[in-house]
């Protein structure tokens, strides 16, 4: 989801769900706040003093209250100092808002590196609002090594660089491991395909009146936000954009054979749960308590069920999202101040590159995570190819201290799976989604076509907005 700034360490604007982003070694740091970016304040003058030092502004510090974050974030900006004499880091608290952004861009207010979610970069590339970092991030072989997918979320459509990623996520389908093995599942080779979700779910189920096969959202605008997630698996979409113009195109027979097996599985199968008008915290606490087999989620799910809700990394195991023909995906980057100097944007890249983006950084920072109880070893984010991506498969596997052969299913299929984006406006378009969700989880008659219908009306006013 769009977390709010909470679908993570922060609120990453998981679709009004809050969730801890722990992402690997290097995305510990980075959700924790730790990554910085490079921010400026969007004056006009190169950033230079007279001795040739560039200042530069930057955002992302953890507050003091994450002591240990806090402090490896300023432990990070006093050695990337004394390895480059000639920039200073101004760190500062705080991310992007796009509540506040035009006015801290239009009153000089804006950092020279600020972070953003990949659903923003887009639409601040049309509004000319960032800068062209293209020909200096050509300095930076590292760049190279970037996902070819990651980094034209930074790009326009030529092509031109405005940014980069540090962070990116993916859903799959998170399991228990324990409950497959007592159904006579293989928790090796988990479901693939939508049916075989719905036949495991309703071997799980007959463990017991209180275990739920498969479980879902349908509250607080992460129904919309799963909703979303099955259609694209299947290959559908949410919104399509045609000339400028967006309309829903959820309403077919894709967005039918979503809503139509949820309602099957819940009254006619009765895996799902009698429970129902569920939120993000639900369906953690109800796999952290062993009794759920299923439910759609990212890595970072994973630390959050075992650090809040008392479960044992050992039980749980990821698979590649079911259908295989889309995923939902995201993450964070940074981009530059339109208004920063040459200068300002080498010595941004500089600590970019340096801090998150350098594969030779993330064993130091997987040897930090875990000398201090953060799990190493998750399988995102994954931005690297190449070279890169080696390094840093080996520094996982060094300082791993989670069972990385129960993602091995996830990570297989990786590559083969496309990573789609939120639509625009998702928070609205999820929270008439939920009400599509909810019918369908508590209303034996509830009637899907009545229910699409609604819903694309409703999401075509909001879409009319966007522009």
């Amino acid at each position: 989801m769009t977390r709010t700034r909470l679908h993570g360490a922060t609120r990453t604007r998981l679709h009004g769900a809050t969730r801890t982003r722990l992402h690997g070694a290097l995305g510990v740091l980075l959700v924790g706040g730790i990554a910085l970016a490079t921010t400026g304040c969007g004056s006009s003058d190169d950033g230079q003093s007279d001795d040739g030092t560039v200042t530069i502004t930057v955002n992302g510090l953890p507050p003091a209250t994450e002591a240990a974050n806090h402090q490896r974030f300023l432990d990070n900006v006093a050695e990337f100092e004394r390895q480059n004499p000639d920039i200073r880091i101004d760190a500062r608290e705080g991310k992007m808002d796009p509540q506040t952004f035009s006015a801290k861009l239009a009153g000089g207010q804006l950092e020279d590196v600020f972070y953003v979610y990949f659903t923003d970069p887009a639409n601040l590339i049309a509004k000319r609002q960032v800068a062209d970092i293209t020909e200096y991030a050509a300095e930076f072989p590292v760049v190279d090594q970037i996902r070819p997918e990651v980094k034209r979320v930074f790009s326009d459509d030529d092509g031109r660089l405005y940014g980069l990623p540090y962070k990116n996520y993916s859903m799959g389908l998170l399991y228990s491991r324990p409950l497959f093995s007592q159904a006579g599942l293989d928790p090796d080779d988990p479901p693939t395909t939508w049916a075989e979700v719905r036949t495991a779910a309703k071997r799980i189920a007959a463990l017991g009146d209180d275990v739920v096969g498969f479980g879902e959202y349908s509250k607080s605008n992460t129904g919309g936000w799963h909703f979303t997630t099955h259609m694209y698996s299947r290959g559908g979409e949410i919104a399509t954009n045609d000339g400028g113009t967006w309309t829903a195109a959820f309403n077919d027979d894709t967005g039918r054979d979503v809503l139509t097996q949820l309602k099957q599985m819940r009254w006619t199968d009765d895996s799902m749960g009698s429970r129902q008008s569920l939120e993000w915290a639900d369906l953690l606490q109800l796999m952290g308590s062993g009794k759920l087999g299923m439910y759609l989620a990212t890595a970072d799910n994973i630390p959050t069920i075992v650090n809040q809700y008392d479960g044992d990394f050992a039980d749980y195991g990821l698979g590649p999202i079911p259908g295989g023909q889309g995923t939902l995906g995201g993450g964070e980057g940074y981009m530059f101040n339109a208004k920063a100097s040459p200068a300002k944007i080498r010595a941004g890249l500089k600590w970019l590159t340096y801090w998150f983006t350098s594969p030779e950084r993330i064993e130091a920072e997987n040897k930090w995570a875990a000398e201090n109880n953060l799990p190493v070893g998750l399988p995102e984010p994954q931005i690297f190819t190449g070279a890169a991506a080696e390094t840093q498969a080996a520094a996982d596997a060094e300082y791993a201290n989670v069972p990385q052969e129960n993602y091995a299913p996830f990570v297989a299929a990786m590559d083969d799976i496309p990573v789609k984006l939120e639509p625009p406006n998702a928070q609205q378009i999820y929270a008439v989604l939920d009400v599509a969700m909810l019918k369908v989880l508590t209303d034996r008659d509830a009637d899907v076509d009545q229910l699409l219908a609604d819903a694309e009306k409703q999401v075509n006013a909001i879409l009319a907005t966007v522009g």
